[in-house]
């Protein structure tokens, strides 16, 4: 028996890059399979990125996680509701942009932070942050991206799907409300929005009180992530 045998998916964006190769991922293992299309950049230093631009980048990646995603949580919800169980998932697609910042994609990078979790019913809402091969990452990361002239081809769109695959299955059914990225053969829980190093006055501070304040608790906290593609 396959892995998805029976189950139904929908991959915006499915038709190229990384979401064809969900697409073919799941059929092999038993899938029916719908295909849409979605993701775009306007790859833009911060202070030259127009309005038109900004708009255009949330637009498609964090209105579009929302839309699909409400209107699915809505059919679920009414099956729940008239006495069916269900069995099903949200993988949203992130990127290592939206976890650690990238330079000159300041409206994608907002678009990707705000796509996070849902759960209720037995619905689980996972995410993934990937680095791969695509339209959208060939012109601007030209030297990452490049194919190797031999060997494992770790930018291939197609090794971040068998983690989309088994997110998709029911054996992921305990895992809801995390972020993974993948890199070629590398997979790993993303470690964000975690509250840090804190103390409480038990009182309103003073402005000259917080610098070294906030000094003390860099100390204590993890240095910032590089940005992505650096």
């Amino acid at each position: 028996m396959a892995l998805c045998d029976g189950r139904v998916v929908i991959v915006t964006g499915g038709a190229r890059g990384i979401g064809r190769e969900h697409s073919l991922a799941f059929a092999r293992e038993g899938a029916k399979v719908v295909v849409n299309n979605a993701g775009i950049l306007r790859d833009r230093m911060f202070v030259n990125t127009s309005i038109e631009e900004w708009d255009a980048v949330v637009r498609v990646h964090r209105r579009g996680h929302f839309c699909t995603s409400r209107h699915a949580a809505e059919h679920w919800l009414d099956r729940i509701r008239a006495g069916e169980s269900v069995d099903v998932r949200i993988i949203n697609t992130g990127a290592g942009a939206g976890l650690q910042g990238s330079i000159g994609q300041s409206n994608y990078v907002a678009a990707k932070a705000g796509i996070a979790e849902l759960r209720r019913y037995g619905i689980t809402a996972n995410c993934i942050a990937p680095s791969a091969r695509t339209r959208l990452t060939e012109g601007v990361f030209k030297d990452m991206m490049k194919h190797p002239v031999e060997g494992f081809d770790a930018m291939d769109p197609a090794n971040v799907s068998p983690l989309v695959v088994w997110l998709g299955s029911k054996a992921s059914a305990d895992v809801t409300g995390r972020c993974f990225e993948v890199e070629g053969g590398r997979i790993g829980v993303a470690d964000g929005w975690r509250t840090g190093p804190g103390v409480d006055k038990n009182g309103r501070w003073e402005p000259i009180e917080i610098g070294d304040t906030i000094r003390d608790r860099l100390e204590e906290s993890e240095p910032p992530q590089k940005v992505y593609g650096t």
